[in-house]
């Protein structure tokens, strides 16, 4: 008997506790919406009769959520992935030139000494170096190590060679070991499918030209052609322009 008042007392505690209670699953559980219930644990009749629903705000010292937040990476954008690139290359082409100066001027000061005016080699080198706007320090350095004891002297090559489609092309060395030089040269041709040429058969269809680099801006193209020409230029060629080049990148040019 005792058993069947206590599954009574049950059944109707249920039922006034879901009355207050959604039975349907929730997608998106907040502890705003939720209902907590407030009562002492002695017994189940208690719960029916002084049992009471608060908002769970009353009581968010005891619940609490931590939200985190994420946020998509940061992008330095278009504009300055291109100004970090070109920046790369500028510095490895400046490298390339700086270290083509120091093996020229160790070559000049092994054959006629650390004097410019008793070497014009060097003398013309010092000239050059100034034109590519190449630090004074590396050309002093590479003096200083050209007198030192077991540097080797930086010899000049030339070499001909049949590219692509039987295009003539003339390599010309600087370089203190001649065999790593031209293993170094027959790997590249044999990749890009060329072949080595006999002394001679090619280098008198080419002949040596210096090339000048001017900046201007907002200048007549007729005019400066003209002005190139009557000073014995053969030809003045325009930088060209890439088709992701906007104006402003131009205008740094």
């Amino acid at each position: 008997m005792a058993t069947v008042t206590s599954t009574r007392v049950l059944g109707s505690w249920l039922c006034r506790f879901s009355n207050g209670v959604s039975l349907k699953p929730s997608s998106s559980f907040t502890y705003q919406s939720a209902l907590l219930f407030r009562g002492k644990l002695s017994s189940c009749s208690h719960y029916s009769t002084y049992g009471k629903w608060v908002p769970a705000s009353q009581i968010q010292s005891c619940n609490s959520a931590r939200k985190i937040r994420t946020f998509a990476p940061l992008c330095m954008g278009r504009r300055s992935c291109k100004i970090a690139g070109r920046k790369t290359a500028q510095d490895a082409k400046k490298g390339k030139l700086c270290s083509k100066i120091g093996k020229q001027v160790v070559s000049a000061v092994k054959r006629g000494g650390t004097n410019p005016v008793s070497n014009p080699a060097l003398a013309a080198l010092f000239e050059k170096a100034k034109e590519l706007d190449v630090p004074k320090e590396i050309v002093e350095r590479n003096i200083k190590r050209a007198l030192e004891k077991g540097q080797e002297t930086y010899t000049e090559k030339i070499y001909e060679i049949y590219g692509f489609g039987g295009a003539g092309v003339i390599v010309e060395v600087s370089t203190d070991n001649t065999n790593r030089s031209i293993q170094a040269i027959r790997g590249v041709i044999k990749d890009h499918g060329g072949k080595m040429a006999d002394s001679g058969s090619l280098l008198f269809k080419f002949k040596r030209a210096r090339v000048a680099n001017i900046k201007v801006t907002d200048v007549d193209k007729d005019e400066l052609l003209t002005v190139a020409l009557d000073a014995g230029a053969e030809d003045v060629i325009e930088p060209p322009m890439l088709d992701d080049d906007s104006e402003e990148d131009i205008s740094e040019r």
